[in-house]
């Protein structure tokens, strides 16, 4: 009697285990459909042009549209800035990169050649122009005085239409830096991968 009843309890358990076992094969299974879903949406974000892809010569039309509606907004606050820099070639950055090193200058940059997402045409730099008409880089600028710094007034327009600011960087605050990077590292964009031109809304 006694040997029966462990039989027919390691039954039960066994039983038990089993549905255990099915439950979690079924939520593996599923983590899995999940992951294959997300890598198939991610990958409509970029797209591959291979390892010799040639650098863009102008802005990415995102980074363009947004950028004269910074300007627009800009202008509506009394503030006239200037966007001084845009695509750049990687001789450019190059140039830019040994000011101040083994060049004359100060430096600018710690990003080489094909290092900057200038280089990818998804990136600008801005400047303030001052009632005189002057180019300034003065991030202090209080040009339509209302207490604020101008520079800053710009740099919080531009991250709210999705701008990265070289001001919020840790190491090397880039204050003129404004960047788009759709989510892609400067090592993908060097081996080839761009964002399309209408980027699917998340």
């Amino acid at each position: 009697m006694i040997k029966v009843t462990f039989l027919k309890g390691e039954h039960y358990c066994m039983k038990g285990f089993g549905n255990i076992v099915a439950t979690w094969m079924i939520i593996i299974l599923f983590l899995i459909l999940l992951f294959f879903l997300y890598n198939k949406l991610q990958d409509n974000r970029y797209i591959y042009l291979g390892e010799d892809a040639s650098i863009p010569a102008e802005l990415h039309p995102i980074v363009e549209e947004n950028k004269n509606i910074l300007v627009e907004m800009a202008e509506e606050r009394n503030i006239d800035i200037v966007i001084t820099d845009e695509t750049r070639s990687i001789e450019r950055q190059d140039q830019l990169y040994e000011q101040g090193r083994s060049r004359n200058g100060n430096i600018v940059t710690n990003a080489r050649g094909g290092e900057s997402y200038h280089n990818y045409g998804l990136a600008i730099d801005y400047a303030l122009k001052n009632d005189a008409g002057e180019i300034i880089w003065d991030i202090h600028y209080d040009g339509n005085g209302n207490g604020e710094s101008d520079w800053f007034e710009v740099a919080e327009i531009a991250k709210d239409l999705g701008f990265e600011w070289g001001g919020d960087w840790g190491s090397f605050k880039d204050y003129p830096h404004l960047q788009m990077t759709f989510d892609l590292s400067i090592h993908q964009l060097q081996k080839g991968f761009r964002p399309p031109e209408n980027i699917p809304s998340s």
